[in-house]
């Protein structure tokens, strides 16, 4: 991962997936470029995808990668779509359906000592779990009531996405572009001085 700007986390997972690509003034970044950066962003998602952690995906490949990116791309083109208004892609919501179908869940019962519990379970290789798993979220983000409050970071030369929870929000994060963009503004209206 890129050392100058680390993957936006904290937002719902599916724009937290779009978020791994990124700008950080001219460059650009994907933070799933490569499988390390891949086990490294499912590792900064802990909870959410701690069952992809460990050695899970210790043997990565680049086809295996290529499947999470295209889960990415889709999510992309099919959340610009919904938050603007417009109609989806056909070809991106038939992709991310198959990746949906591709890892089915069935439920598994298991004793708890005191009660039975039941756990969802994918029966598919872990790169389809995994793919499942975050076109899923996409999906969460997809029919959020919120969607069309989804953001763009006002920031030049950020890409980020977010979720507002207050309508002051500008920035997909205070810390990254927030005080950048402070500080840009105080230097402009000095140096005008």
């Amino acid at each position: 991962m890129n050392a100058d700007i680390t993957p936006l986390s904290g937002e719902l997972l599916g724009l937290d997936l779009i978020n791994t690509r990124a700008r950080s003034g001219a460059e650009s970044i994907d933070h799933l470029a490569t499988p390390d950066g891949l086990r490294a962003w499912v590792v900064l998602q802990g909870e959410r995808l701690g069952e992809f952690g460990g050695d899970t995906l210790a043997r990565l490949s680049q086809a295996d990668l290529a499947v999470i990116r295209s889960v990415r791309e889709c999510a992309s083109l099919l959340v610009d779509h919904v938050r603007h208004g417009k109609a989806p892609s056909g070809a991106s919501l038939r992709e991310l359906n198959q990746t949906l179908s591709a890892a089915p869940v069935h439920l598994e019962l298991r004793w708890t000592g005191s009660s039975m519990a039941a756990e969802p379970r994918r029966t598919g290789s872990v790169i389809a779990d995994l793919a499942a798993q975050l076109a899923e979220a996409v999906a969460q983000v997809l029919t959020d009531p919120g969607v069309r409050t989804i953001r763009k970071c006002e920031a030049e030369d950020c890409t980020m996405l977010f979720l507002p929870a207050s309508s002051r929000r500008r920035w997909c994060a205070a810390a990254r572009c927030g005080n950048r963009m402070r500080v840009a503004r105080y230097y402009q209206r000095h140096k005008d001085s």
